[in-house]
């Protein structure tokens, strides 16, 4: 069974993001609040968690995952962004938003888009998952928690223990966060094109 945190999702207990980032940075698969919904997440360059999320989610190999970022700083390390693709993000992050950019070689080719050679980056907007990532010191490799066959991520915690309590390490209860996705836009080519609806409209 699954390690299980009540985290405050508003002032996160220290000790209590320190022991989550432990079970991550030991190869651990977690679910995690974010401001858009639930998620999967484990550490970047963990091929067996990212397979076990696949496993979970039963999606294929040209399933795109995003990279979840602390911070604009971070984000470049990962991504290739010009100046007007830096405004946006600027004025976009953090929120429920999820960039589709060039990447960087600091991304595994696993993780890129095969042919454009693209990942999707997020810097939410959430106290628990800033927490997370800050004591982690490197971005997540992170996934919806949007089970087969099913319409909606999960969001109520004891349906998500009752699932997923013996397939993940941790889950952290970070109470409610909400449902809808993040809204996806592609800054990888000149523009912007709009993948997702979701959350919050872009731009605004």
């Amino acid at each position: 069974m699954s390690e299980f945190l009540q985290i405050h999702p508003d002032n996160p207990q220290p000790r209590l993001i320190t022991k989550a980032v432990n079970i991550i940075t030991s190869g651990g698969l977690v679910v995690y609040p974010t401001d858009s919904c639930y998620a999967l997440g484990c550490s970047l360059g963990n091929v067996k968690a990212v397979e076990r999320i696949r496993q979970i989610r039963q999606v294929d190999d040209k399933h795109n995952f995003t990279l979840v970022c602390r911070d604009l700083s971070e984000l470049g390390q990962y991504s290739v962004v010009d100046n007007a693709s830096f405004r946006l993000l600027k004025s976009h992050t953090p929120g429920p938003y999820t960039f589709v950019l060039k990447a960087t070689r600091e991304v595994p080719k696993r993780m890129q888009q095969p042919k454009r050679r693209t990942i999707g980056l997020r810097i939410p907007e959430h106290a628990v998952a800033q927490a997370l990532l800050e004591e982690l010191d490197q971005p997540l490799i992170s996934s919806t928690l949007l089970l087969p066959n099913d319409e909606m991520p999960l969001s109520d915690i004891d349906e998500i223990g009752e699932r997923l309590g013996h397939l993940v390490d941790l889950i952290i209860d970070g109470g409610y966060c909400g449902t809808e996705a993040t809204t996806m836009v592609d800054l990888a080519d000149e523009g912007f094109q709009i993948l997702r609806k979701g959350k919050k409209s872009f731009p605004q």
